[in-house]
């Protein structure tokens, strides 16, 4: 049994026992239905309960399969890497046209128009996907102007598929000081998984999303003395990526950052306090 099929058994036994095919022996639950994220960040959590602690996290304009409405809450399939959970049913939008371009930098801003000095109305985060439906200018600022007239920068977006498959480590470096967040997978908060991740999305990579999955399939496995930019290392429950043989750059609970740390001393401290690495492991383009 796979990590994903042993959730699945934990969160909803009931699809899980039907394969998930898209039928579900039962009067509530529908065929999947495709839907997009509608609003800019959204919790994916293991029950539909606010007070509940966050899975992961899902982004502007992305893809979703539902499988059952209640109390306005959905459970749902992300279609990027498999993660099941509940999103309020007001975060999602079905119908909505498929996104044109992809969010590339850290946060960008989404203005009223396409003018920087008014009152922005949302912050996206890199990863996000939307729907450019023209183009405009003011002032010499250049913007993609969205289906309601909202405008972002257009310098801060690409079109989908325009992904260079470039150097990961320099998205992750991005990432520098952004608050760590458990479940976080933005530019707003993120885990050492997360950022592994998204980082990986952007250079046009599928990654998992779970540390346990990336260690058990992400890449191959290396010993530490190849290590080279890129590389990964592993404790139990954490990743962090190698910017060289000698300093890593990760999400993690110490600093409570993304932070950049001389990779011996974090295995003193770590050790100390947890365990020793438990593998290498080398992405593979």
């Amino acid at each position: 049994m796979t990590i994903l099929d042993r959730r699945l058994h934990a969160y909803r036994p009931d699809l899980a026992e039907a394969g998930l095919e898209g039928k579900v022996e039962a009067s509530r639950f529908v065929e999947g239905v495709p839907a997009r994220v509608a609003v800019p960040v959204v919790a994916l959590r293991p029950a539909p309960d606010l007070s509940r602690g966050i899975d992961t996290e899902l982004l502007l304009g992305e893809e979703v399969t539902v499988f059952d409405r209640a109390g306005g809450w959905c459970w749902v399939k992300a279609a990027s890497d498999g993660y099941v959970g509940y999103l309020p049913a007001e975060a999602l939008l079905e119908g909505k046209p498929a996104p044109t371009h992809i969010v590339t930098v850290q946060r960008s801003f989404v203005y009223p128009e396409p003018e920087l000095r008014k009152p922005h109305q949302a912050v996206l985060s890199m990863g996000s996907r939307i729907h450019a439906a023209g183009e405009a200018e003011a002032r010499g600022n250049h913007y993609v102007v969205l289906e309601n007239g909202t405008a972002l920068f257009s310098r801060h977006v690409q079109p989908i598929g325009a992904l260079d498959g470039s150097d990961y480590v320099d998205i992750v470096a991005r990432f520098l000081e952004t608050p760590y967040l458990w479940g976080g997978r933005s530019g707003l908060g993120i885990d050492c998984s997360g950022l592994v991740q998204l980082a990986m999305l952007m250079t046009g990579r599928p990654a998992p999303r779970d540390t346990d999955m990336q260690a058990a399939g992400l890449g191959e496995p290396i010993d530490r003395s190849e290590i080279r930019r890129g590389d990964l290392v592993f404790w139990k429950g954490h990743v962090a990526v190698f910017e060289d043989r000698e300093t890593i750059i990760h999400a993690n609970g110490y600093s409570m950052t993304v932070a950049r740390e001389n990779f011996e001393a974090a295995v003193r401290r770590i050790g100390s306090l947890y365990e020793q690495p438990t593998g290498y492991r080398r992405p593979i383009a």
